[in-house]
């Protein structure tokens, strides 16, 4: 029988926060390779001749690494997945979140809430639909147990700027995933989308989850739901959305896994 790969006796993945420069310039050339190579985004301090995504926001986020110990380190190819961690705590001392560039978080500090925002989440092409994901979301509990997060949030992306090709998957969070009027965060007006631009009824679940991306469905089957617009950023040639998460409202089945993982530690 094949070995697990996710067990810890036989897995080459480890999952950490990035602890050296060699991790963060190996999260930033995965970024590169996924946010830049492979969706066309671009940005003031990306490094084209180094090929590392990279923004001002870096210095002061926890990185979160998925890591395959086969691969080179020193090539800065360790490094499989990621996740950026921004504490509420931290963006206050910094004086703002990144994702305060696309939305009004007005109502999210109203909430006195301690936040976690999430982003530059990402893959290597070749370890999609494998362990990795789980990986991460693993290592994303075991930080939000630790520092008592109450909720999550952080843009996603839909690939380019053609909201009529996006209308679909977009009228279908509106409809179906906005958030609580407590929660929820809306979009620049300079760049923002409505999203409500098919009505209910005429609405094809089917095709609309086809062209939703995989990130946004995970989150949705996990409790998670959408501030109000969404975003567009010409410059990444992405259409984002900001998508939140309670952990006092997840699903069922996600909350199980949080409390396990809780009762296990304890």
């Amino acid at each position: 029988m094949t070995p697990d790969p996710t067990t810890p006796e036989t897995s080459p993945f480890v999952i950490r926060l990035a602890i050296e420069e060699r991790d963060l310039l190996a999260a930033q050339r995965l970024r590169y390779g996924v946010f830049v190579e492979e969706l066309g985004g671009d940005g003031p301090l990306v490094d084209h001749v180094e090929r590392l995504e990279r923004d001002e926001f870096d210095p002061i986020y926890d990185h979160l690494v998925l890591i395959d110990t086969r691969r080179d380190s020193s090539a800065l190819d360790h490094v499989v997945g990621v996740y950026r961690l921004l504490p509420g705590e931290r963006a206050a001392e910094f004086g703002r979140f990144y994702c305060d560039g696309e939305y009004d978080l007005t109502a999210l500090r109203a909430s006195n809430r301690r936040l976690l925002e999430l982003g530059r989440s990402c893959v290597h092409r070749d370890y999609r639909g494998g362990p990795a994901m789980f990986l991460l979301w693993n290592g994303l509990a075991d930080y939000v147990l630790d520092l008592g997060i109450e909720v999550l949030f952080g843009v996603a992306s839909f690939h380019g700027t053609d909201i009529e090709a996006l209308k679909l998957p977009l009228s279908w969070l509106h409809h179906h995933h906005l958030a609580p009027e407590a929660l929820r965060v809306r979009a620049l007006p300079e760049h923002a989308q409505r999203m409500d631009l098919v009505p209910a009824d005429q609405l094809d679940r089917k095709a609309a989850m086809v062209a939703m991306p995989a990130l946004i469905k995970a989150y949705l089957r996990l409790g998670g739901f959408v501030g109000a617009d969404a975003f567009i950023d010409r410059p990444f040639n992405t259409t984002d959305v900001c998508l939140l998460m309670d952990t006092t409202a997840m699903s069922a089945k996600h909350k199980g896994f949080y409390t396990r993982k809780f009762d296990a530690r304890a």
